[in-house]
C-alpha cells in the first residue's frame, strides 16, 4: 500500500541530483536520466495499481491503512520490506545497464 514512497523519493532525490550535476560529465551524471525514468515510471505505474485495488483513496487520510489502529506501523514495515528492496533492484539493474552501455561505448561490443 505505500511501497511506491521509496522509489518515489529516490525519484525526487535523483531528478534534483540531476538537475545540480548537468555540468559533470561523469559515468553517473550521463546515465542519471535513465534512472531517473525508471524510477518515475514505476512509482506512477505503483500508484495507479494502489488506486486500482483501492489501497489509495481520494479523501484523507489517503492510504486505507492509515484508517485502522496500527495501520502506520503496518506501512513502515511494507515501505522497508518491499519499497527499499524494490529500489534497490531497479538502483542495481541501472548500474548493471550502465556499465554494459559504458563498455559497448569504449569496445565496440558487449
Amino acid at each position: 500500500m505505500a511501497c511506491f514512497i521509496v522509489p518515489l523519493t529516490q525519484a525526487l532525490a535523483t531528478t534534483a541530483y540531476r538537475k545540480h550535476a548537468a555540468q559533470n560529465d561523469t559515468f553517473v551524471s550521463r546515465n542519471l536520466g535513465t534512472l531517473e525514468l525508471m524510477l518515475w515510471g514505476g512509482s506512477i505505474m505503483l500508484i495507479v495499481d494502489h488506486i486500482l485495488n483501492g489501497e489509495l483513496t481520494w479523501v484523507f487520510p489517503f492510504f486505507t491503512a492509515l484508517q485502522v489502529d496500527g495501520g502506520g506501523a503496518v506501512m513502515l514495515r511494507e515501505m522497508l520490506t518491499v519499497g527499499v528492496p524494490m529500489s534497490l533492484v531497479i538502483t542495481a539493474v541501472w548500474a548493471i545497464w550502465c556499465a554494459l552501455r559504458e563498455r559497448r561505448a569504449v569496445t565496440g561490443k558487449i
